[in-house]
Order: structure tokens, then C-alpha cells, then sequence
């Protein structure tokens, strides 16, 4: 097979070139055995056949379909061969070939790393590199000057520039300060075909910042500062705060103050605030209008970190002077010593002179100073002080023992101005004296065994004294006289504040004697010494064989056998208990007896009045109205009994009076609550009582015509002597005629 060398052999361009080619070269693989008169048949494989390249099958011109990118695929590998149309067989080897894709400038250098951000210190040297940009094109670097790129800056200049061919960018001008101008927007430029016409280009940007350097020294604003302060500051206050000017920043801006010199050195101290840089002006020791008016302080600030590249361009401190007033306050009244410690004996009289305490007023106006206690620190009032001259005295007898140190509070306050006042402490320690005479030192429970034997120790004592004197306590110990020939016990004397006391005979019996008593006579040491007779109560016991003591009591000889204390007393409390019970039930019955309510005035109509005779009760009878004992609406003025015939009845008859209905029953049962009160047979807990009561008084008056004789009854009861002798006795009870009234 044949092909157009020079066709192929130049390879195929893209579509513009490829067609351009096409038309005027001819692109034809052509067989030798192609004799052209269409028997021969031309086919095309590989890659991109049929797809991207065609194949005339009559002339085996070739043919690309579409538009070719190196950039995509710079290389096609493709077979062809020669068949006859006929048999569909080869009539020669197949023939592989490669088609390169020539390229053309149509790709534009990039930045890929873009944008850049960099950073170079201010006040860098001339072509102090700075950062270096790179651009990539995607054309083919081995033909011709598509892929040869050059840089150029098209903004930043004259301060940056940029190596046309390796992108290295520089600083261009020297002594750039960050402190006029801290950042930089540059524009960087890549273009192909070595920068020349018709070539692509590509930009970036790059953001370059001016470090920090050490390049300004720290400046105060001012030469000279002033400040007032109140001499009642405290230590340790901020008396100002002052700041030396640093363009720099960072660490190159920190500082260190210090006080080089002036009047104030030691009262004064300055140090920095890490955060704002500022030189903070404290107190040391306290200030005092009266002793000093004014301080001056020179005061230098430097950079912590100098550089020395830039020392020549000045020293890196600066110095100012700070002057400080103080102004005056009124203080309080002030004690020539912060604490004034005293001694008084305890035996001291009252009125007696402890101690002087002074103060004086810091002022300049020097105003007097009056003195006094202040009472919560001796609430017992036991000392006063002299309010002019500060003299401390006794105002009550002191005990040691019973408070040894007094710490009071003594005020100092100006006389012409109360307001101020100042305190001073005294601390008054009570010197002792003997005046507390030694005792036992404890309760002492002693025993000793029935069968005790003449000489043994049943009991050692201690004594013990309030008093505390300088060589310590030191006691004697002895029995008084009268139990000194005692034949029951002894005493020993231990040389050491003890004594023993000790048995003189053989044996003892509770039955004789259970308790025994002895005075034991105490003195201390003291000067003049002090004593006191204490007793010693000594119980006879029943022992055991190790002389432990059993039973103390003298009582358990008269109990019977096999009888306890214990279980007397339990027999004893049943009794009592049975007492009791037995006491209640008579009184309970005896309570259900008696009835509930007491009468005292017995009235007429609850008597029973026989009469032998017959006649005459028939109006009795008829004027006995039971319904009138339901009507309280009237009470009788004065009570009178009605079993007996007073003389006095006789002459007038009993008036009434109209009361409401609650009076008269809150009058009978107040009677009736007073009787219970006073009742001794009254039950002791709340109880019901029911009473039935009718009333003193009724709408029927009397009830009976006994009453009728009085001299203002409508009925005349004189007829009663013509009814015979039987009934002699009404008429001389009723009848209204002198023989029948003094009959």
C-alpha cells in the first residue's frame, strides 16, 4: 500500500489548519495493487476511527470529523488496510500509522496559586525578595513560543518589581515604612509567545504587607505631668498612670519604666501594664501633707527589645517628670503607740490609776483630743478613763480568776471635729494574789470494806486553788481538831499536794454506822496563806474477797430475806395504785346519787297540803293551770317561801314585772354553773346536765288560793265562817274580818 507521504508525514492540524490541508494537500493512503477501477476497498481502525477520522473506501482519502485539541490528546494510533471489494479480502499487510496533533498558541497562562498574599519587613534593603508568583501554560512547550511565558508588573510599582522570566518579585525602593503605609495591592502579568504581539496572557494579584520592625523609640507626649493626691491615700493605691508614645507594635512597643530620679524615690514605685503599656505610679509608705507637700519624680521609658540596625537613628528611651501634690485631709487623732500593755493587781482599789494612754491630732490646726472607752469592748464597765489627760483607772473590784486579761478600745476623738476619731488598744493583764483558798479537787466517792484492817489507804485527795502563784502551788494537809483523835481514820500528808487518808481500826459494821464524815483541813502556800476545812464522806461497804465494794447500803440488814429494795418499792406502788382505783369508783358512784339540780327555795305548789274536810278545793283545783308553768314572761320582784304563812304576807300581795325570756334562763344557769364550780363531789371532766325549768312567775299568778287573802284579791273569802267549824282554820287564815285576823 501507498500512502501520500507528504500528506501524512506533515500530520494533521487543527480543524482551521487540518482544512486548510485538506485543500491543498491530499490526505490518501492508495494501494499499489489499486489499479482504479474500483475493485479495491479502503478501511480504516483504531483509535478514533469512524468516530473522529473517515476513510474514503473508494480512494482512501482521510478525513477528520470534528475539531482536534492537543491539549486533550496529542497522539492517534490507526490501522489501514486494502481489501478487495469483492472476496472482502486484504490484497496487502495491514498498514498502522500515527497521526500527532500539531499545536497551536490558544491556551492563556494561568496562575494557579493565585492570588498571593506575602509579607516583607519595612525598612528592607533594595531587591529583598519578596515572594515568587508562577504561571502554567497549556500549549506545547517544545514547539515554537506558545508555552514561553514572561512576567511583568502592571500595578505596585516603583515600590515592587518582578523578574520577567522566573516571577521572583522584589522591593524596589528603599526605607519603606510601615508605619505611612503598611500594605500593598500588586498586579502581576504572564504572556505567552515570550511577550511578543499576538501572544495570550494570564494575571494574579499579590497582597504584600510591611512587617514590624524596631524602628521608633518610645516618646513621652509631654515633658512634664502633675497630679493631686489626698495624703489619706493607702498604700499600695495607683497614684497615675502615664504612657510613652511608640509607633511600633507588638513586642516591638512593649516597654519598661523606671524612676531614674528625684525626691520620691522609695515612697513612690512605677511598673507596667502589660495590656495598655502604661507606666502605673503606686504608693509605697504613707503620705503626709504635714511632714512633706510635694514629691518630684524623673521618670525614663525604653523599648524591652532594641534593634540594633536602627540605633542610629536615636536613643530608644525618653524621659519625663512627674510632680505630685499632696493635698491635705483631716485625719483622725492618732496614738503615740499602736498597743499600750498594762499591769494592776487584782487587789487594786477602785478609782486607782492603771495607766496613761496619748494621742495628738497629725493636723496642722493641732485640735485638742478627747478620750473614752469604747464600752463593747468592756461591757462590764470595770475601767474609766480621764476624757483630758487619758489616764486609765479602776471603776470595779477586778478578779483575776475571773477574767485575767482585759483588751479594751480606747477613742481619741477631736474636739472640733467629732467626726474624727482614732483608736488606740490596751491590753490590762490582772496580776493574781492569793485570795482563793484551796479546795478538794473533785467529789470524792469513798468506801471502805467492813472488813478493813487498821493502816490501809482507802482514799488519796488532791486539792486544787484558783489562784496561780510565780512558784506554783504547794498545799498541807491535815485533819481538823476535833477529828484529830478520832479512832476511825487518819491522815497522811504526801509532801507532793496529795494525802492519804487511812484507816485506824479493825473492822466496821453499817449496822452501828454507815456514814462517816471527815474534815480535812487544806492550806496553800500563798502569802498570807488561805485554808479551808473540806469533809470527807466515807460510806462502810459490804466488800468481796478483792475488796470491791457491793452494797453500801445500811437498810439491807432490816429487809427481810430474799427481799430486795426493788421489789418493795414495786409492792408499795401496786398499793398505792389499788388506793387510787378504789377512791375513784366511790367517788364516781357516789357523784350518780346526787341530783343534778339543787333548789334552793322550795316552792309552794311542790307541797302537798291535806285538808279534812271536804268542799272549797274545787276553785283551787280549777285555778291550777298547768298551762301557765310554760309562760316566763313575768318573775317575781322578791322571793317568799310559800310552806309557811309569814304575817306579813297577809298585807300585800306580790307585784310582777315583764322581763324577756333569755334573762331569766342566763340567770338560772349562772346559778346552776356556780353551784357546779364549787361542788367538791362534782366530777373532774366536762359532763351533760339537764335541767327542767318552769319559771319563778306566770300569767296565772299564784297558783293557789292561799294567796287570795291579800288585800288586792278580787275574791272575798269571808263566806269561809259560815261553813261551819271545819272550816275555822281557812277562815282564820283568809278571812278578812278582825276576829278572824287577830282571832
Amino acid at each position: 500500500m501507498r500512502r501520500n507521504t507528504r500528506g501524512l508525514s506533515s500530520g494533521l492540524t487543527e480543524l482551521r489548519t487540518f482544512c486548510f490541508l485538506l485543500c491543498s494537500d491530499k490526505n490518501t493512503l492508495h494501494s499499489d495493487v489499486d489499479k482504479g477501477d474500483g475493485s479495491i476497498k479502503y478501511i480504516l481502525s483504531g483509535e478514533g476511527a469512524s468516530s473522529i477520522f473517515i476513510i474514503d473506501e473508494n480512494t482512501g482519502d482521510i478525513h477528520a470529523t470534528k475539531r482536534l485539541d492537543r491539549e486533550e490528546q496529542a497522539y492517534y494510533t490507526l490501522r489501514a488496510q486494502a481489501l478487495d471489494r469483492l472476496t472482502n479480502k486484504p490484497v496487502e499487510p495491514e498498514s498502522e500509522f500515527v497521526i500527532k496533533i500539531q499545536d497551536i498558541n490558544d491556551n492563556e497562562p494561568k496562575f494557579l496559586d493565585g492570588p498571593y498574599t506575602a509579607g516583607v519587613p519595612e525598612m528592607s534593603p533594595v531587591g529583598t525578595s519578596v515572594v515568587q508568583v508562577t504561571a502554567t501554560d497549556a500549549d506545547d512547550p517544545t514547539y515554537g513560543n506558545s508555552a514561553r511565558v514572561v512576567y511583568s508588573i502592571l500595578q505596585g510599582q516603583p515600590y515592587f518589581s518582578v523578574e520577567p522570566k522566573t516571577g521572583v518579585i522584589k522591593t524596589a525602593l528603599p526605607n519603606m515604612d510601615r508605619e505611612a503605609k503598611d500594605q500593598y495591592l500588586l498586579v502581576i502579568q504572564a504572556k505567552d509567545m515570550v511577550g511578543q504581539n499576538g501572544g495570550l496572557s494570564g494575571t494574579t494579584s499579590v497582597t504584600v504587607t510591611l512587617t514590624d520592625v524596631n524602628d521608633n523609640p518610645p516618646r513621652f507626649p509631654r515633658r512634664s505631668y502633675q497630679y493631686n493626691v489626698p495624703e489619706s491615700l493607702p498604700v499600695a493605691s495607683v497614684v497615675a498612670r502615664i504612657k510613652a508614645a511608640d509607633a511600633d507594635i507588638g513586642a516591638n512597643a512593649e516597654m519598661e519604666y523606671k524612676i531614674v530620679d528625684g525626691d520620691g524615690l522609695g515612697i513612690f514605685k512605677i511598673s507596667v501594664d502589660k495590656d495598655t503599656q502604661e507606666g502605673i505610679i503606686t504608693i509605697q509608705k504613707d503620705l503626709d501633707f504635714e511632714a512633706k507637700t510635694s514629691y518630684t519624680l524623673r521618670i525614663e521609658a525604653a523599648n524591652k527589645d532594641a534593634d540594633p540596625r536602627f540605633l542610629s537613628l536615636g536613643p530608644f528611651s525618653d524621659t519625663t517628670t512627674v510632680k505630685i501634690i499632696v493635698e491635705d485631709v483631716d485625719e483622725p487623732p492618732v496614738f503615740s503607740s499602736p498597743l499600750y500593755p498594762m499591769e494592776v493587781s487584782e487587789a487594786t482599789q477602785v478609782g486607782n490609776i492603771i495607766g496613761t494612754v496619748a494621742a495628738h491630732d497629725p493636723d496642722s490646726s493641732n485640735s485638742p483630743v478627747r478620750y473614752s472607752i469604747d464600752r463593747n469592748t468592756d461591757l462590764e464597765r470595770y475601767f474609766n478613763i480621764d476624757a483630758n489627760s487619758g489616764v486609765i483607772t479602776t471603776a470595779k473590784s477586778l478578779d483575776r480568776e475571773t477574767n485575767a486579761v482585759h483588751n479594751i478600745t480606747v477613742l481619741a476623738m477631736e474636739s472640733q471635729n467629732p467626726s474624727q476619731v482614732g483608736r488606740g488598744y490596751v491590753a490590762i493583764t490582772i496580776l493574781d494574789i492569793n485570795d482563793n483558798a484551796p479546795e478538794f479537787a473533785m467529789d470524792y466517792e469513798t468506801t471502805v470494806c467492813e472488813n478493813a484492817q487498821p493502816g490501809q489507804v482507802i482514799q488519796k485527795i488532791s486539792a486544787v486553788d484558783k489562784d496561780e502563784p510565780s512558784n506554783g502551788h504547794q498545799f498541807y494537809f491535815s485533819l481538823t481538831t476535833d477529828a484529830t483523835n478520832n479512832h476511825n481514820f487518819s491522815l497522811k500528808d504526801n509532801k507532793d499536794n496529795t494525802a492519804s487518808v487511812l484507816t485506824r481500826r479493825n473492822g466496821f459494821r453499817r449496822q452501828e454506822q454507815s456514814v462517816y464524815y471527815l474534815p480535812i483541813f487544806i492550806v496553800d502556800s500563798g502569802s498570807p496563806s488561805l485554808s479551808s476545812t473540806n469533809t470527807l464522806t466515807i460510806r462502810v461497804c459490804d466488800c468481796d474477797a478483792d475488796g470491791v465494794a457491793q452494797t453500801c447500803n445500811a437498810e439491807a440488814y432490816v429487809l427481810p430475806a430474799g427481799l430486795s429494795t426493788g421489789a418493795l418499792i414495786a409492792i408499795l406502788a401496786c398499793v398505792l395504785t389499788l388506793l387510787v382505783l378504789i377512791l375513784l369508783i366511790v367517788t364516781m358512784r357516789r357523784r350518780k346519787k346526787e341530783p343534778l339540780i339543787f333548789d334552793e327555795e322550795r316552792d309552794i305548789r311542790e307541797n302537798i297540803v291535806r285538808y279534812d274536810d271536804e268542799g272549797g278545793g274545787e276553785e283551787d283545783t280549777e285555778a291550777f293551770d298547768m298551762a301557765a308553768l310554760r309562760n316566763l314572761n313575768v318573775i317575781r320582784d322578791t322571793k317568799t317561801r310559800r310552806d309557811v304563812t309569814p304575817e306579813i304576807q297577809f298585807l300585800s300581795r306580790p307585784t310582777f314585772k315583764s322581763i324577756p325570756d333569755n334573762v331569766i334562763f342566763r340567770e338560772f344557769i349562772w346559778e346552776r354553773l356556780k353551784e357546779a364550780d364549787v361542788d367538791p363531789c362534782a366530777p373532774p371532766y366536762d359532763s351533760l346536765q339537764t335541767y327542767a325549768f318552769e319559771g319563778n312567775g306566770s300569767v296565772a299568778e299564784s297558783l293557789s288560793s292561799l294567796d287570795s287573802i291579800s288585800s288586792n284579791s278580787d275574791q272575798n273569802y269571808d263566806y269561809l265562817s259560815d261553813w261551819g267549824p271545819r272550816f275555822k282554820r281557812l277562815a282564820d287564815m283568809y278571812g278578812t274580818g278582825p276576829e278572824s285576823l287577830y282571832s
